[in-house]
């Protein structure tokens, strides 16, 4: 949904670039203000403008098609499509760009609608009445595409390269449906070319490394992937990298060590290289990966991600302290408030997880999955009716998600209610009629007594991945529940040997009720108990157990902000400490100097633009590395910044250097910051 806001504004605002001048606009003053205000991403005060100027003049097709487009960006899709409409009813039929823009609108609401088959008709008219429009073209051909029908989508986009033979659009949209329908070397054929004509267009590579690893060519598609990654962070590459098997894998981890050797300030390489070992379970290696990533470039992310890894690993302190580090750095970040939740229910804190939740779902009330997140620790707690509630809500905010019903069921069975949790396992077993969808099908089998059909869909669940521990944890629980001790302790021991760690659900899941008196399940508990204890930790205890000193940074106070004195790379400067910058800045100048000056070498530009000219210049937009930050009795190694147009910038201080500090507080009656860490 927000891909598609994205791109239909992106694609606007390049629109509605185009020069006055060659656009006859309505010049009223309400037009014209909202027009600007449109340009400047001020979406607000342009709809206001924008709003009575239709008041004035309703037939302002112009104004029409720039509310559409606010509308959809608020997710106000009914207004959206009658703004759009109206928009193509009134817009002078000459002007082709504001049109395109109307009938775009009108299809991106349709798509949103679930209606492809209008979205297709709205591009097809916008088509006939605009035929050389590339972007038209691309747009239907697109859907033609996720609909999976490939001689159509390439039908439009071999027009799109008939239209515009210098743009990529249309080989890459050629090149995509031969990759889809595993047409592998017709793929190549295109993505070459495409890097003939742009060798920069980044997307291209991870596409044609997905062609290459069809071919089983490792060498070619991990230096696809790599090539993908160097210049920015690229999800396709990421997605594809973490898929990868031996020995494909190995051997991009070897290259992606190599650019890290290359680019020693970055720390991308070491995140996706954690990404990759955790992919495969190999936790105690992506926890140091992360931490040397962290080293480089301190992320509330990667916090994140190495508190999913001692969860994993069944280390729940080592994983409480990782997510109060990623919380130290954005308190107000959901994500891990819920995970923590998360890991205060393994804990067996039932209402501190269900306290944390209320704050969750105080924040975002439309949030399904943070009611049934919620509902699973009521239940824990005993509370079924405000499970029950939750458990209701979640159904409604989203009726397709099998887990809801089936949660609700088993409460309802667990109370006699056998005619309430009937329906729910029906419904789970309409939701997941496709294989491809199986998650919490076996129980509802198992729990309508078709154990025969449970049975099967377990054995399903495992052979479409036989690398997959939920789904060996799913036979173990469903077998014991069945009664089956022998079956079900074969298959909770296949889950532990694949990784699973999370030996306080084990204890507490009471599907494993049947089993969890034997012997042979405590001995099989205390062997990978062992093992656990065992396996190394990246980070100690005494680590997490150093005291936390407080440091005290005096500032001054200028037409509002915080001023503080500095030292970088043993420059003295003045930093402005901004609690709501994302990042570290500096201007042109300030830059040039430190070059000139030698408080910055040719090692210290990293990024995507790695250009100084002759004279010691630096480029707009370049990463630079700060070897050393220095304010009070602090100091930082490693900082990212980058260089802004603005020449009278002032040195800006952001969250990528507080989050690394600790918490932060300002003490106005003594002027200093007070700084935890």
């Amino acid at each position: 949904m927000k891909s598609i806001r994205i791109c239909l504004l992106a694609f606007c605002c390049l629109l509605f670039s185009i020069d006055a001048v060659a656009q006859k606009l309505p010049d009223s003053y309400n037009f014209k203000r909202g027009y600007e205000a449109f340009e400047n991403d001020d979406y607000e005060e342009a709809f206001n403008y924008l709003s009575k100027e239709l008041k004035e003049n309703p037939k302002n097709g112009y104004a029409h098609v720039m509310t559409a487009l606010i509308y959809f960006d608020n997710e106000d899709y009914g207004h959206a499509l009658t703004a759009a409409e109206q928009a193509i009813k009134y817009l002078p039929k000459k002007d082709n760009d504001y049109n395109n823009a109307a009938y775009i609108a009108k299809a991106a609401v349709e798509l949103v609608l679930e209606d492809t088959t209008k979205a297709i008709s709205t591009l097809s008219t916008a088509i006939k009445n605009f035929p050389k429009n590339s972007v038209l073209y691309r747009k239907r051909g697109q859907i033609y595409y996720e609909t999976k029908q490939y001689d159509l989508s390439d039908a439009d986009y071999q027009k799109v390269i008939s239209l515009d033979p210098g743009e990529t659009a249309g080989y890459m949209g050629v090149g995509r449906n031969a990759n889809a329908q595993q047409r592998w070397d017709d793929a190549i054929k295109q993505f070459d070319y495409v890097t003939k004509l742009q060798s920069s267009y980044q997307p291209v590579y991870a596409y044609r490394a997905e062609s290459y690893i069809g071919l089983k060519k490792w060498d070619e598609a991990t230096d696809d992937i790599v090539t993908a990654l160097k210049d920015s962070y690229d999800e396709d590459a990421v997605h594809l990298a973490t898929a990868l098997d031996e020995p494909a894998f190995s051997m991009l981890i070897s290259k992606f060590k190599v650019q890290a050797v290359k680019n020693p300030n970055e720390g991308m390489w070491h995140t996706i290289i954690g990404l990759m070992y955790e992919s495969k379970n190999q936790y105690d290696k992506a926890i140091e990966a992360y931490n040397t990533a962290n080293s480089k470039d301190m992320n509330e992310a990667l916090y994140f991600r190495i508190a999913h890894c001692y969860y994993d690993k069944g280390n729940t302190k080592q994983a409480l302290n990782s997510i109060n580090q990623a919380l130290n750095m954005d308190s107000t970040d959901l994500d891990d408030l819920a995970f923590k939740a998360e890991i205060l229910e393994e804990m067996g804190n039932h209402q501190e997880a269900i306290a944390l939740m209320d704050k969750v779902i105080a924040e975002v009330p439309e949030y399904d999955i943070g009611y049934y997140q919620r509902a699973c620790y009521k239940k824990a707690d005993g509370d079924t009716v405000g499970a029950l509630e939750d458990l209701s809500m979640a159904i409604v905010l989203d009726p397709k998600t099998s887990w809801y019903y089936y949660t609700r069921g088993e409460i309802y069975r667990k109370q006699g209610r056998q005619d309430l949790a009937e329906p729910d396992y029906r419904k789970v077993v309409e939701l997941e009629a496709n294989p491809e969808y199986f998650q919490c099908i076996p129980y509802a089998y198992l729990a309508l007594g078709e154990n025969e059909k449970a049975i099967a869909t377990v054995d399903s669940m495992i052979a479409s991945d036989s690398t997959d521990l939920s789904a060996y944890y799913n036979a173990a629980c469903l077998y014991s529940r069945m009664g089956n001790k022998d079956q079900a302790l074969k298959y909770l021991r296949k889950t532990l040997e694949l990784g699973y760690r999370q030996f306080g659900h084990i204890g507490r899941d009471s599907d494993l009720d049947n089993i969890r008196e034997c012997d042979e399940f405590k001995e099989l508990i205390r062997e990978f108990e062992n093992k656990a204890e065992d396996e190394p930790t990246v980070m100690g205890n005494k680590d997490h157990e150093k005291m936390l000193t407080v440091s005290e940074v005096p500032f001054t106070k200028e037409d509002g902000v915080f001023k503080v004195k500095c030292k970088i790379n043993d420059l003295p400067l003045h930093f402005i400490f901004d609690t709501g910058a994302s990042d570290v800045t500096l201007s042109m100048v300030e830059a040039t100097f430190m070059v000139k000056n030698g408080y910055l070498s040719d090692s210290d530009i990293i990024g995507s633009q790695r250009y100084m000219d002759a004279n010691g210049n630096v480029t707009v937009g370049t990463v630079i590395n700060l070897k050393t930050v220095e304010f009070g009795d602090l100091t930082l190694n490693n900082v990212r910044a980058s260089v802004v147009r603005n020449q009278k910038a002032p040195l800006l201080l952001g969250q990528s250097v507080l989050g690394r500090l600790g918490k932060v507080e300002i003490d106005n009656s003594k002027q200093v910051l007070k700084i935890t860490h």
